[in-house]
């Protein structure tokens, strides 16, 4: 599969353009930057739309744009928490004037579908739409779903994204499972913190995926794999190796680790480990000190690593030379692990 184009709106300048000098934030919470919005959507449409559909919406017609597509064969998104903030005007509606009187606005647009519904409302497509709402393989199983469809000939081209808000609600309920940290501590040094939690984040990421190869492409995604709570260290090396082997590729092969790293040092000790072994003569980048720790991060992985593939530019990586393979490698509070292999074009 190739990613023929992105578009990306998350708390770093992403929008249309590739991350060059990233932004620091203060607390343990990072919020998108957003573009302005009346210069790609409808002014009339921007009033009625949440947070998350203007985002998601947007970051879709950018990546379609970038493509030079006006309808894709099929649209793809991935959500863990769906619209949140719908959900949480609705409740509260419900609460408020007794379960009566209710507008059923805000309960049509809390739906997970919505992002992916309101894309194909905008671009008058009628072809496949599907939303996965698999906690922390949301993203993965869009994309796998994508490459099922083009695999089996039901479609060229794709447009699949991962979407996820955080709410001041939504923050606060996480933040009482001890999620996040209580103290207040900058995103560049979050990494280094070595204590109990992460900061939280947000975005909106979508690609087009194609078997047509062309000078434009980003990158070649070679593979996506995931596995589910994992006894320990030993199974999750296996699972590494053995996703390598089923390219034909081995460790030696990679130039570049990008590494779901996240600030908790209960998360962090697998990371560490990997880090002194499987990983130890590896350049490996983080990412989630630039958009926080949310179910659909993964994707925000993927954008980076598809741009650094095309430019050669790699935020934050000590690279002596221009990557040509890169392996993703994140997991979501230890229980749902991703793999992802890219490869230059």
């Amino acid at each position: 599969m190739y990613i023929r184009s992105t578009g990306n709106i998350s708390p770093q300048p992403s929008f249309g353009e590739l991350l060059k000098k990233p932004a620091v934030y203060s607390g343990n919470r990072l919020t998108c930057m957003e573009p302005d919005y009346s210069k790609i959507l409808d002014p009339k449409l921007i009033r009625r739309m949440s947070h998350i559909i203007k985002m998601g919406v947007a970051a879709a017609m950018e990546c379609l744009k970038d493509a030079g597509i006006d309808n894709p064969d099929a649209i793809i998104t991935g959500t863990a928490y769906g619209c949140l903030a719908d959900t949480e005007s609705f409740l509260t509606k419900m609460v408020e004037n007794k379960e009566e009187l209710l507008t059923p606005t805000a309960f049509i647009q809390s739906t997970h579908n919505t992002v992916g519904a309101q894309i194909a409302l905008m671009l008058k497509c009628h072809n496949y739409n599907n939303t996965f709402v698999h906690r922390g393989f949301s993203f993965e199983n869009s994309l796998l779903d994508a490459i099922s469809l083009i695999g089996d000939g039901e479609a060229s081209n794709v447009l699949v994204g991962g979407v996820d808000e955080i709410t001041n609600v939504s923050h606060s309920i996480l933040s009482r499972f001890g999620l996040y940290k209580e103290n207040t501590v900058s995103s560049a040094d979050i990494l280094n913190s070595n204590s109990k939690g992460t900061i939280a984040g947000e975005g909106a990421a979508f690609f087009l995926l194609t078997n047509q190869s062309s000078e434009n492409d980003y990158a070649e995604l070679n593979a996506v794999h995931t596995f589910y709570k994992p006894s320990g260290l030993a199974e999750i090396k296996r699972n590494i190796l053995s996703f390598l082997d089923k390219q034909s590729f081995n460790i030696d092969d990679i130039d570049l680790v990008i590494s779901g790293r996240n600030g908790d040092a209960r998360n962090d000790s697998i990371y560490s480990e990997l880090d002194h072994s499987l990983f130890s003569n590896k350049a490996i980048v983080n990412f989630k000190h630039l958009c926080g720790e949310y179910p659909t991060a993964s994707s925000f992985a993927l954008w980076l690593a598809a741009n650094s593939l095309k430019t050669g530019q790699v935020p934050g990586a000590a690279v002596n030379k221009r990557p040509e393979t890169i392996l993703i490698y994140n997991h979501y509070q230890n229980i749902h692990h991703s793999l992802y292999l890219l490869s230059a074009c």
